[in-house]
């Protein structure tokens, strides 16, 4: 089966640390849904309702820009996309790193620690193994 984007590769065909980097990717991608979804929205004097609804707004389409990274390189056999995704998580653990060190420990870093961890696992598979044969050909 193809697209107009390539061939469309079913699970069936997919070799298994590719299989393992979409399923992580896809797990650390909802928990950040789920984290923005539970966010604070309460308005403060500083933020108005609009600045914070353009920030959800962002944040959505950052998470359905990287699905769409995910699933490019996962099935389109596209290797760009994975140093994307990479550089993306050497700057989320830069901002993560500087929230840590403000505001400590909190739930919400917490969340955001599961996450990268589950990026950088996904992006481990994706460099390794039977992917790297996956990506080259």
């Amino acid at each position: 089966m193809t697209s107009k984007h390539g061939p469309i590769h079913s699970s069936k065909d997919l070799p298994k640390n590719v299989f393992y980097f979409e399923v992580l990717l896809y797990a650390s991608l909802t928990l950040d849904a789920l984290s923005i979804a539970f966010q604070d929205r309460s308005t403060t004097e500083g933020i108005s309702e609009s600045t914070i609804m353009a920030a959800n707004i962002v944040a959505a389409s950052i998470l359905l820009l990287f699905v769409f990274l995910v699933h490019l390189a996962s099935r389109g056999r596209k290797s760009w996309p994975r140093w994307l995704l990479t550089a993306s998580l050497v700057f989320s653990l830069l901002s993560l790193s500087q929230i840590l060190s403000v505001y400590g420990l909190q739930f919400d870093s917490f969340i955001e620690i599961i996450s990268s961890a589950l990026t950088g696992a996904g992006l481990y598979y994706a460099f390794t193994g039977d992917a790297k044969d996956w990506f080259n050909a």
